[in-house]
């Protein structure tokens, strides 16, 4: 089969396709391995001394491991259930025969494996990551000894879960799995050096295609190595490789497209496994990786999410210590910024804020520099507020590859300038190889170059190489690819490179690129949305009472020198609620078991901040607060948002009874009282003949029929009906909802021809409250036959929007749940809330672009209007929505069965309204509005009445939200405050406030500081002054103040 280059007497002839096959089963892993190249991978075998294990549900530290009561096992045998972990003990002796070889161990089981090695872990071990043999050593001496004991430590999932028969089904819990593979061997380095190159060249010669010159010259070359090989015979290795590296080193021409290449690997903080595997899983990859860097010192590394290096670092700290140590030499980088890889869609944005500011702080403080590019190559979809939160927090450049998902269109760069909603820009790439997790390959290069949509713009980009999502990363067979590609006639130049060389390199080529504005939407994935409601309402709850416990902790500072800001305990919390903001966790796409963890991590956050928010009310309002022998007077009301507030409260009294009070509050602020204001027009409820029932406030006019449906909503001042004629708003609906196969993460435009109303009353409606202050009535709906809907619909006095409180006990199976407002308004776009902020998306579906988007997301409100009039939809903790046409609607709940089966089902509570106004939803203060629904009056008993009402911070324009008060991170005696504008305009307006300030500073939303942007304090307060959408931090440093 091979021989003698020189005992070919004269050239021949060669047939490309005999040619081409000839040199793939020369090294081909599955034909002649008796007699071929691969077949010479390993050379002689050992059997292992000893092998035992021990196997528990429960994943333990390597010091406890080791302790136990291990049994014998052997090769074949059956080991573990899912999710708990065996430990192998592998006692081995090198014989000495192989002294000087280079010996590794063969361990092939399915799980997820990691090698221990003198009580430290030295290497993960991954079919499914291609690494299968942990080096024992590289050349063992004479004098070496030749006994060893090492611990293999295999989690009994693999690298994407243990899903029954797919990738994204439920986890099999009764899954078994098998060691097939454990033993000594001698491994040929210079056969496996051959083996890359053949491969390379191989590779080129298929993929450069018949008219390309280059690839007969490498298929020629790679016969030539063919001929010259004699596999039996070990010295003809070194003329082979010779021979190829000729071939390597011919260079590039100086135009050629030059690819950065990084090592990577994305790891899920959790997905379809849970979140305690995944700290293993960020061992196993990081360990292999720093074992990497000793032995390839051009080898560079980028990682991201400051919760996965905490959790190395208090889990594996000798294995952080070797990872502080590369990043000082720039190899080990951290990227991103934030602290986990977050949603883009769905967090509020000051929690978008939270993930840079603890993020960045962590890198700091362990790395001695923040992060300059934010990396989010995984999340379904971007916000147009990001580029300002970035720039906000040091950074001004931002990777992904998501967008390569689209379903429907093609994003049309791979680099180009990103401009959010206020105009800031940071610089955006997209790797062309449309993937994070690259194998080093020449197909994956030469697509780089051919996907790259920016030619003529750019000659500069990304490859990411590595296993990823579940971990794994890169290996030592990638980083051999990528050497031969260094710099190589035929293919990109390959050079291994920094997040930093990379965007200095596309800085210098800035004025050539293009510019996106807004967001970047992903056409694909938009059921997360809606999936696990659990999930969201959790998030939106954690959300809300965080700003609250900081708003009245920020006042207690300041009025009471006692207090202590409970500053550890509040980044505990927010460090939880960041944590299960993963792209994978508050989507909803994610297995029962991180559910359950993200639920409980809920729940925690709730029960301490209940705590911290009694504590802080009863350093606030102690004095005033009523002791239980007292009888209940007066009633404590406080106010959490920067603006005034009229609302109808509940307040309890005697024997447990509720009474109904009509009260306002100041800004940011609280008032006691006694009475209930008068409303200026008390609410009436009318039940007609027919069974209908109209409500009336004086500001609107409801008319409802009996299953619940919103039959006319009229604004009474200005004699305009907001529900289309023949039709009904407050429709529910329900689809067919079967992806392609993302269950959890898709719906599909195809939903929409499956539209079926729900109009099955159960319980017919019912007046529950008669009126004055409130009126209410309540019905029931059966969705389906397991599946019920109750919902009562309140108008309060002096209010403007009609609520709909919402139960429902669901148990489906594939089906979406909706709720369809068809309005009485005409126009092209309609405007939904996101971060800081809003946007507006068409309501028409024109271009491919507009119904790609046929299912959006929105936060705390959606208004479609035309000039004088509009209608918003506001609700508490639901995102997917869509406007078509004029029918705006609100997605409520999904029932995909992976990988979770267990999805949504279950008792849902949500609410939602509906506000018909005159002019434009900023002249109707839809933002207050939607606020309010979000952020409920504080109440409590109080002894007296008498109490002066008292406001700490008001904003002079209603354009102008006051969205955050925390303490200073680095100043216990200041406080930041954070604002932005709403209304897309340009205004100039006064922050009054009544806390002793000292100092008003401008800093960044790293609560850094600017000293040349000191603000005036005056008898008006602060003047500041906004541009559409910004955002702006202030530093308020307080003046010492009393005990009192």
């Amino acid at each position: 089969m091979a021989g003698s280059e020189a005992d070919s007497k004269a050239p021949i002839m060669k047939h490309r396709r005999t040619t081409l096959e000839r040199v793939e089963k020369f090294v081909s892993g599955t034909y002649f391995l008796d007699c071929n190249l691969r077949g010479r991978l390993f050379g002689d075998t050992c059997s292992l001394t000893a092998l035992s294990c021990f196997e528990t549900p429960k994943r333990i530290p390597y010091d406890e491991a080791v302790r136990q009561e291990f049994r014998p096992i052997k090769v074949g045998d059956a080991f573990g259930l899912t999710w708990h972990t065996c430990w192998f003990k592998v006692e081995l002796s090198v014989p000495r025969e192989w002294t000087g070889k280079e010996v590794h161990l063969l361990w092939e089981s399915e799980g997820e494996g990691m090698v221990w090695r003198d009580g430290q872990p030295v290497q993960g071990l991954t079919t499914e990551g291609e690494k299968t043999s942990y080096i024992v050593t590289d050349s063992l001496k004479e004098t070496d000894s030749h006994s060893l004991t090492l611990y293999v430590e295999v989690a009994c999932n693999g690298l994407f879960g243990a899903g029954k028969d797919s990738m994204i089904a439920p986890p099999d819990p009764n899954k078994k799995f098998s060691l097939h593979k454990a033993e000594l061997v001698v491994y040929n380095r210079d056969v496996h050096e051959l083996l890359v190159d053949f491969e390379i060249l191989l590779d080129m010669a298929k993929l450069l295609g018949e008219e390309n010159q280059r690839s007969f010259q490498v298929l020629y070359a790679a016969n030539r190595m063919v001929n010259l090989c004699d596999v039996t015979n070990p010295s003809t290795f070194h003329a082979v490789h010779e021979l190829a590296c000729s071939v390597f080193s011919q260079k590039n021409g100086e135009s050629q497209h030059t690819i950065h290449a990084m090592g990577h690997c994305h790891i899920d903080s959790a997905w379809l496994w849970p979140y305690e595997e995944t700290i293993r899983k960020c061992a196993r990859s990081w360990v292999t990786v720093v074992q990497l860097m000793e032995k390839n010192p051009e080898f560079t590394f980028v990682c991201s999410q400051a919760q996965q290096f905490e959790w190395v670092k208090n889990w594996y700290p000798g294995l952080y210590t070797a990872i502080q140590n590369f990043a000082k030499q720039g190899r080990f980088i951290p990227v991103g910024g934030t602290w986990v890889e977050m949603d883009g869609n769905l967090p509020n944005g000051e929690s978008m804020v939270r993930q840079f500011l603890q993020g960045q702080r962590f890198f700091q403080q362990e790395f001695g520099k923040m992060c300059l590019e934010f990396w989010l190559p995984d999340t379904f979809g971007y916000s147009a507020q990001l580029p300002q939160v970035m720039r906000g927090c040091g950074i001004s450049r931002f990777l992904t590859q998501k967008l390569s998902w689209n379903l429907v269109n093609t994003f049309p760069h791979n680099t180009f300038l990103w401009e959010g909603i206020d105009g800031s820009q940071v610089l955006a790439h997209f790797p062309p190889a449309d993937s994070y997790g690259l194998s080093g390959c020449v197909e994956e290069m030469l697509k780089t170059v051919k996907n790259n949509r920016d030619k003529g713009r750019v000659n500069h980009s990304a490859a990411l190489f590595g296993f990823g999502d579940g971990g794994g990363g890169p290996t030592q067979k990638i980083l051999d690819r990528l050497k031969r590609m260094k710099d190589m006639d035929g293919l990109p130049r390959v050079q291994m490179s920094t997040p930093d060389q990379l965007f200095s390199a596309l800085e210098k080529e800035k004025v050539q690129l293009c510019t996106w504005v807004g967001e970047l939407f992903l056409e694909l994935h938009n059921g997360t949305y809606t999936t696990h409601g659990q999930i969201k309402k959790g998030n939106w709850e954690c959300e809300v009472l965080l700003h609250d416990i900081e708003v009245l902790s920020s006042i207690a500072l300041s009025r009471k020198s006692s207090f202590q800001y409970p500053s550890a305990k509040l980044q505990h919390l927010w460090r939880l609620l960041l944590l299960n903001q993963f792209h994978d966790v508050l989507p909803g796409s994610c297995i029962q078991l991180v559910v359950e963890d993200a639920m409980r991590y809920y729940a925690e956050i709730q029960s301490s901040g209940a705590e911290l928010l009694k504590d802080t009310m009863q350093s606030l309002f102690g004095d005033l607060l009523e002791s239980h022998e007292k009888a209940r007077e007066s009633i404590l009301v406080v106010n959490t948002l920067p603006w005034e507030r009229t609302e109808v409260i509940a307040k309890a009294g005697a024997g447990g009874s509720e009474t109904l009070a009509l009260v306002t509050v100041p800004s940011m602020g609280y008032c006691a009282i006694q009475d209930s204001l008068s409303p200026p027009y008390p609410v009436t409820v009318t039940k007609e003949a027919d069974g209908s029932v109209i409500m009336e406030n004086g500001i609107v006019r409801v008319h409802l029929d009996t299953v619940g449906r919103v039959t006319s909503l009229y604004l009474i001042e200005s004699e305009r009906e907001s529900i289309t004629e023949g039709h009904c708003a407050n429709q529910f609906v329900i689809f067919d909802d079967v992806p392609l196969y993302w269950d959890a993460w898709d719906v599909m435009d195809y939903h929409l021809e499956t539209r079926k109303p729900i109009t099955q009353v159960l319980k017919p409606m019912e007046i529950i409250l008669s009126g004055r202050l409130r009126g209410s009535v309540k019905f029931s709906l059966q969705i389906n036959q397991k599946s019920i809907l109750t919902q009562e619909i309140i108008l309060d006095a002096a209010s403007p929007c009609v609520r709909f409180q919402t139960q429902v006990a669901w148990n489906e199976a594939h089906k979406f749940l909706k709720v369809e407002f068809p309005v009485r308004v005409r126009s092209s776009n309609a405007t939904y809330e996101i971060q800081f902020g809003h946007l507006q998306r068409p309501t028409h579906w024109n271009t491919s672009w507009d119904w790609a988007r046929f299912e959006v997301w929105s936060h705390k409100w959606m208004d479609l209007s035309e000039h004088g009039f509009g209608v918003a939809l506001l609700n508490n903790c639901k995102y997917g929505c869509s406007v078509h046409g004029n029918v705006m609607s609100l997605s409520l709940l999904r029932a995909p069965k992976s990988p979770d089966a267990t999805a949504d089902i279950g008792h849902h509570q949500f609410t939602y309204a509906l506000m018909p106004h005159v002019g434009s939803f900023q002249e109707a203060q839809v933002v207050h509005q939607a606020y309010n629904l979000n952020f409920p009056l504080h109440t409590m008993p109080s002894i007296s009445g008498q109490c002066p009402s008292w406001s700490a911070f008001s904003v002079q324009s209603p354009a102008v939200v006051l969205e955050t008060v925390k303490q200073a991170e680095d100043r216990p005696n200041a406080l930041i405050i954070r604002l932005y504008e709403a209304h897309g305009s340009t205004v100039i307006t006064w922050l009054q406030t009544c806390l002793p300030v000292q100092e008003a500073i401008m800093c960044d939303l790293l609560e850094q500081p600017d000293p040349s942007h000191c603000l005036a304090l005056g008898e008006h307060g602060l003047k500041l002054s906004f541009t559409p959408f910004q955002v702006q931090s202030v530093m308020l440093v307080l003046k010492q103040q009393s005990s009192n």
